[in-house]
């Protein structure tokens, strides 16, 4: 278990039916249950930035995949943002690069709030 923490900020963009979150540090099974909280529901369409994750292990992967699954089942989207190299791989390996859909800035992914749901890596 790591002592570093995962802090999820709101960010700006965020309205009543998206919310747009900054995520600063690793996405590990010692740091995922803060933000399944905020994932959980699933009622509004979320962007996670993920520009300051370091890395991500198969908890934080089952968090963002099960909260992919709780958006679409709700009818609404999850985008990621800013995922770097290490992420990237990871989600190559998994195959959950197709499922996910990224994008290089926060802004691009609000632009994609007005286009049907596409997976875009960056």
């Amino acid at each position: 278990m790591t002592s570093e923490n995962l802090s999820i900020e709101p960010l700006p963009g965020t309205s009543s039916d998206k919310h747009v979150y900054s995520l600063k540090g690793p996405f590990v099974l010692g740091t995922m249950f803060a933000i399944q909280e905020v994932l959980g529901s699933g009622t509004v369409s979320t962007i996670l930035d993920l520009t300051e994750v370091p890395y991500m292990d198969s908890a934080g992967l089952g968090v963002l995949t099960n909260a992919y699954v709780s958006h679409q089942k709700h009818g609404y989207r999850l985008l990621l943002v800013g995922v770097n190299e290490r992420l990237q791989a990871l989600f190559k390996l998994t195959r959950l690069d197709s499922l996910f859909e990224i994008f290089p800035t926060v802004e691009s992914a609000l632009l994609a709030f007005g286009s049907p749901a596409q997976s875009s890596v960056a």
